[in-house]
């Protein structure tokens, strides 16, 4: 096609072992067309842009210097790796990226041999590069072989705990295994905290600290110093000394900083580690998010996550919406209660936009706080935060507040402690696919005792939660939300305070109860309205809360009823499971109510739109209407049943 980039030699690539041909300066042509692919692809499908373009001469040297996929390259969340894929017999497949039946956004096994760990969530990389290096000293087998182990961390992501105990324990037993730090001062928010300062030092004052452990004569191959972006946080960490200190104290030869956009210097110290290293060797690589593409690099996330684009304006094709989002309605609400209490504090872990804190980071910035990527702390940070007299709202995603879930146990919900917990993401996200929905929340929070769960059917309950969790003092309240739009009901000016455990009957009906659980709400009125032509008019109910449930709605529900039927966007074990031990225990089901559970099936999804993977999941509108004419036993016209 016309609109793709001129590729000669790029298009010699079937495999990364095709790169050997290439003389160095070859490599770097490779990398700049490599780029070009990459934007053009992006542009096509939308996605994660900037990372990739960061990463495009250090996977271009990477594949070009080791032996993959017997070489494990573990992409640490595996947002960059596009231009991986393009290398490793994936590009005739790049611009099906995202979609429906098409490649993963992240790395993923079953996808590739080349991907020989799935990600999406940060700080994996290093404790998953160590297991192979283990398990290859042991004689472990694979179809590729095991070889060497190069784990690729970001420098956002080297906040996370997990990263240090990982490079802890592999101090500790010594094996080969190489780590490289992408430090590009960025992870989707700009970083922060201790250790970001520590590597900005490390660059500014005094680089190319001490090479001769890790390198052994290559300090003769590296050019002058990268010295560029040395403007982040004042000092923070008092009298460590300037150098790989930090990273040497925990085991690890120390290398760099090295320019991570300069193959003069990539490939000379890639060769060099990987014909002379014995134990664990850290490699501190300079880059930059969104390299080569100026509307990327002027983007203030770098071009991080994008939709589909214009390849020479960088203008993204985004429809019209015509509701405000979930995430922007909660920002807004959030801002709002703030400015009438001044108690009320909001935690994000490396998500401020993403979650819609920015707003309120404007607004009320001494009260805001990015934790970086480090939920665990993030939880248990709200915790003390309530124990100490403040109204903390603990924004996360659904899918990231899963890494926190023994916080939310013992620091959170066994002190009773009132965290106030706004759960983006939930339900199925999209092109993200499995590894960002947010299916277990509903689960794994309501079988925790005192904790209130709640679910907004729309913006305008979103709002109303809002003023519900900064209201309520007596334990911890979470309340979830999806991403996208709402679904464009009119906004209250403010939200109202809502009786905790109370659902609404939205519309009275007969033989059928639909019983609601979240912005499915939507598809049941859809479903209801169809009935309706068939001469079946379900009563509708929105149960708000999961935790704790309303009895006396669904008791009545259920007695005023033959059928009722409850709906979720979660996984089984959440509302609808409630539910069904309420009826049991109170013997309902003695007396022949016909009860049935609509929830995510058992299984992961893969990235599709979102109205696709609720297809997949069996809860679209035409899907509640088939259970409602299953259950009352109403074949559906031309459908023969079993």
């Amino acid at each position: 096609m016309s609109d793709r980039p001129n590729t000669p030699l790029l298009d010699l690539v079937n495999r990364p072992a095709d790169l050997k041909q290439f003389s160095d300066a070859q490599l770097q042509q490779v990398a700049q067309e490599l780029r070009a692919e990459t934007i053009s692809a992006v542009a096509v499908t939308g996605g994660h842009l900037g990372a990739g373009l960061g990463v495009v001469e250090l996977t271009t040297a990477l594949h070009a210097v080791f032996d993959t996929p017997r070489d494990k390259i573990i992409w640490d969340v595996g947002h960059q790796c596009y231009p991986h894929k393009i290398l490793t017999e994936r590009r005739d497949r790049i611009r099906t990226l995202r979609m429906k039946d098409g490649l993963s956004g992240f790395t993923k096994r079953s996808e590739s041999p080349y991907d020989p760990f799935g990600a999406a969530h940060s700080s994996t990389s290093i404790s998953a590069a160590l297991g192979f290096a283990v398990a290859r000293d042991l004689g472990g087998v694979t179809p590729e072989g095991l070889g060497d182990a190069i784990a690729v961390i970001g420098d956002g992501s080297m906040s996370a705990g997990m990263a240090f105990e990982a490079m802890n324990n592999a101090g500790h037993l010594k094996k080969r295994l190489i780590v490289i730090l992408n430090d590009n001062e960025m992870s989707i928010a700009p970083p922060v905290g201790a250790l970001s300062s520590y590597l900005s030092r490390i660059y500014s004052e005094e680089p190319f600290h001490d090479l001769k452990a890790a390198a052994k004569g290559a300090v003769s191959l590296l050019p002058e110093p990268f010295r560029e972006g040395a403007k982040r946080a004042k000092e923070m960490l008092k009298g460590m000394a300037v150098g790989g200190t930090l990273f040497e104290e925990l085991g690890f030869s120390y290398l760099g900083p090295i320019d991570g956009h300069d193959m003069d210097q990539l490939l000379p110290v890639l060769r060099t580690v990987k014909s002379r290293a014995t134990g664990p060797i850290l490699i501190h690589v300079l880059t930059k998010k969104g390299k080569g593409y100026a509307p990327a690099e002027q983007a203030r996330d770098k071009g991080h996550a994008t939709a589909k684009f214009d390849v020479v304006t960088g203008e993204q094709k985004k429809a019209p919406s015509n509701a405000p989002s979930y995430t922007s309605v909660f920002g807004k609400a959030l801002v709002d209660e703030a400015a009438r209490d001044d108690k009320i504090v909001a935690v994000t872990a490396a998500m401020p936009d993403g979650t819609g804190l920015n707003l309120f980071a404007e607004r009320y910035p001494s009260r805001c706080f990015d934790v970086a990527i480090a939920e665990q702390h993030g939880v248990t940070f709200s915790a003390a935060l309530a124990a100490g007299g403040m109204k903390p709202f603990c924004a996360m995603y659904s899918t990231f507040l899963q890494r926190g879930y023994d916080q939310v146990v013992h620091d959170v919900a066994i002190q009773r402690l009132p965290v106030r917990f706004a759960i983006d993401r939930a339900g199925l996200v999209g092109a993200d696919g499995a590894t960002h929905a947010g299916s277990f929340d509903i689960a794994y929070l309501a079988n925790l005792p005192g904790m209130v769960v709640m679910a907004a059917a729309d913006e305008a309950e979103l709002m109303h939660m809002v003023a519900t969790a900064a209201a309520h003092d007596e334990g911890p309240i979470a309340f979830r939300y999806p991403r996208g739009e709402g679904v464009g009901v009119d906004l209250p000016e403010r939200g109202e305070v809502l009786e905790i455990g109370k659902g609404r009957v939205i519309r009275e009906g007969t033989r059928v109860a639909l019983l609601s659980f979240g912005t499915r709400l939507a598809e049941v009125q859809k479903a209801a309205e169809s009935l309706a032509a068939k001469g079946i008019t379900p009563t509708i109910a929105d149960a708000r809360f999961a935790k704790p449930l309303d009895r006396d709605l669904i008791l009545d529900l259920a007695s005023r009823h033959e059928a009722l039927i409850t709906i979720e966007e979660g996984a089984v074990g959440g509302f609808g499971s409630h539910v069904a031990q309420l009826l049991a225990d109170e013997g309902v089901f003695d007396r022949g109510l016909k009860y049935r559970s609509m929830v995510l099936p058992d299984i992961f999804i893969d990235q599709a739109s979102p109205a696709d993977m609720y297809a997949v999941a069996g809860m679209n509108a035409e899907h509640i209407e088939a259970k409602v004419l299953d259950v009352l036993g109403v074949a559906s016209i031309g459908e023969k049943r079993a």
